[in-house]
């Protein structure tokens, strides 16, 4: 199965759905990144916070496959933020990773009150600049946050990687960032399994024969999301794969806009400044 992609505003191409490893202990992140290749993703996102990224370069050095036919996504911590700062932390992360090259580096939360990134964002227009990085983006920002960037840079993000799920459809971010090109990229896409019992969820599961999960991970595929579920269960990660042979009605799709109640299950990005 060939992974549909998503092309950026600068016309890399990222595959529309990957494998996240948040909350991956790094003696485990080999396995199941390995398992995750093995099943046909391509695309891994990880983080410097996530303390993963050797387990990550384990999986990709061990997995025979070659550098152009991944991608991999990192992205800056909170307390590396800064010009200097950021440059540092990439180098870091770079060689964590055994790469020479990152497809997307992330800025991870904007933490407005500590207010550095446009600073970090400046760095990383530099390591675009200079080949190191194919596309860059940000994480948790919100429009204000984004308008900033825009007015200080002529970047403009290639993606957003954001909260996003049934229960919390960021409607007026994501309408910003079709407005600007900017990707949408769903974190916690499934919101850790609290939209899987929704009533619309799970009548649509049994019509169609696929679990609550592939219907929501179809859900954001249709919404022309890029989404990258975790899990370190080989079933699991197999039949998060295994959702491109059916599609949603445009009932479904209008089913699912009512479950949205505002559902957060991480942060909120404009008060969430731990370093």
């Amino acid at each position: 199965m060939t992974v549909p992609t998503v092309k950026l505003n600068n016309g890399v191409e990222i595959p529309q759905l990957g494998f996240g490893v948040y909350q991956v202990p790094d003696r485990d992140t080999a396995a199941a990144v390995g398992h995750a290749l093995r099943t046909g993703y391509r695309s891994i996102d990880t983080a410097a916070v996530y303390g993963n990224e050797t387990g990550v370069a384990r999986a990709l050095a061990d997995s025979g496959l070659a550098r152009e036919d991944l991608f991999v996504t990192t992205k800056l911590w909170n307390a590396d933020q800064g010009y200097d700062a950021t440059l540092r932390a990439f180098d870091t992360s770079l060689a964590k990773l055994g790469l020479d090259q990152v497809d997307l580096y992330l800025i991870h939360w904007p933490t407005p009150a500590r207010d550095h990134y446009l600073d970090s964002w400046r760095a990383i227009e530099r390591l675009a600049g200079e080949g190191r990085i194919r596309a860059a983006g940000v994480s948790n920002f919100q429009p204000a946050h984004l308008r900033r960037l825009l007015d200080h840079s002529d970047l403009v993000p290639a993606v957003n990687q954001i909260e996003l799920h049934p229960g919390l459809q960021q409607a007026e971010l994501r309408a910003f960032h079709a407005e600007h090109g900017i990707a949408t990229e769903a974190w916690s896409p499934l919101a850790q399994g609290a939209v899987l019992d929704d009533a619309v969820i799970t009548a649509i599961a049994a019509r169609t024969g696929k679990s609550p999960a592939q219907v929501v991970l179809r859900w954001h595929l249709q919404l022309g999301h890029v989404v990258i579920p975790k899990s370190v269960t080989p079933d699991r990660i197999r039949q998060n794969f295994d959702v491109f042979d059916f599609q949603l009605t445009e009932e479904d799709l209008a089913a699912v806009a009512t479950a949205d109640r505002g559902l957060r299950t991480g942060p909120d990005p404009d008060t969430f400044n731990y370093a």
